[in-house]
């Protein structure tokens, strides 16, 4: 299988560099990413986090794709709820029409932060969480490509004077709940593993083709699988550097909230835990693919091979950026 390697970049801040470098980094890594022959660069949107530094990825998917020259720039992704979903098609047809072919467009249910910045961006109104997400998805896909129908109040208006470049579009989801809406819309489709592989099965993508060829689009639509990864030389370095990241979602789930930590530090954390901490600290890094190259690509050939898709994108998040840059540089060596 002739799988096509993609970047997924949450815009970790790095313990290694000051915070404000975050998004800087972003662009870094995106442009060394470009050179090495990945086939996308995806950003996150976060708010109010102390992980991960960017709120706003319409602007560093605009910076990127500025700064880049063949590969695909999009919103990994766009939280839609806090959103006009005209708005959100203005910004991404622009970057559209100054980078042609180039530009996607993702979009998300979850708020992508707490309740507060929900309400936060949502004021001077409240936030819907998420209860409109499928409608306001039906706008946006209408208002990308012109086919609001001609009853709907807004049908009348022009995006652009030029309606024509559009950025490509997806739906994110981690556990199938978002998998028939975007059939039905005809969005393409990208999977969260990174987010919830327990619950993260190939039936998932089986159910959205179900939708798309129901709701009688034509064409095949595109399917990419999202998935945490941390390589390195050895496999013993891999799983060590994979532990800050292992570490702040154990964290996350006992509610504690502090920076990244370093590989030995978590490994002094992890010593120090129950035996019930260290099992389940086990089963999330279980769920990552880590290794060496050779490992790293056995298992992505596999996860392709059991969901059926030809695109891996990749998650990966380390306490150094230099360890971050160099499992994206070993992992292309495969490409």
């Amino acid at each position: 299988m002739n799988i096509k390697l993609s970047v997924v970049d949450q815009s970790p801040v790095h313990g290694s560099h000051s915070k404000i470098d975050a998004p800087r980094l972003t662009v870094e890594l995106a442009k060394l990413c470009d050179e090495l022959g990945y086939h996308r660069y995806w950003v996150a949107e976060h708010h109010d986090s102390i992980h991960f530094a960017n709120p706003c990825p319409e602007i560093l998917v605009a910076t990127i794709a500025s700064q880049t020259q063949r590969i695909r720039v999009g919103s990994g992704g766009v939280m839609l709820s806090h959103y006009s979903p005209l708005k959100v098609a203005e910004c991404f047809k622009m970057m559209a029409t100054l980078h042609p072919e180039r530009i996607d467009l993702g979009v998300g249910r979850a708020p992508g932060g707490t309740g507060l910045t929900s309400h936060a961006l949502a004021f001077p109104h409240e936030p819907h969480h998420g209860d409109l997400y499928a409608h306001q998805a039906q706008m946006l896909e209408g208002f990308v490509n012109g086919t609001l129908p001609a009853d709907n109040p807004y049908s009348q208006i022009n995006v652009l004077p030029d309606n024509s470049p559009k950025p490509e579009l997806w739906m994110l989801g981690s556990s199938g709940g978002s998998a028939g809406l975007a059939g039905h819309l005809g969005y393409n489709i990208a999977l969260a593993r990174f987010i919830d592989p327990d619950n993260c099965h190939p039936s998932i993508f089986a159910a959205y083709t179900e939708e798309w060829k129901k709701a009688g689009h034509e064409g095949t639509p595109n399917k990419m699988l999202a998935i945490a990864c941390i390589c390195a030389d050895t496999e013993e370095e891999a799983k060590l550097r994979a532990g800050t990241a292992v570490y702040r979602k154990l964290a996350a789930q006992m509610g504690m909230r502090e920076d990244f930590l370093t590989p030995s530090e978590v490994q002094d954390r992890y010593n120090a835990m129950s035996k019930s901490d260290q099992a389940y600290y086990d089963h999330i890094l279980k769920g990552y693919t880590v290794g060496t190259p050779d490992q790293c690509w056995q298992e992505i050939e596999a996860l392709a091979t059991s969901f059926g898709c030809d695109e891996i994108s990749t998650v990966t998040v380390t306490h150094s950026h230099h360890d971050r840059m160099d499992s994206y540089r070993l992992l292309a060596k495969n490409l």
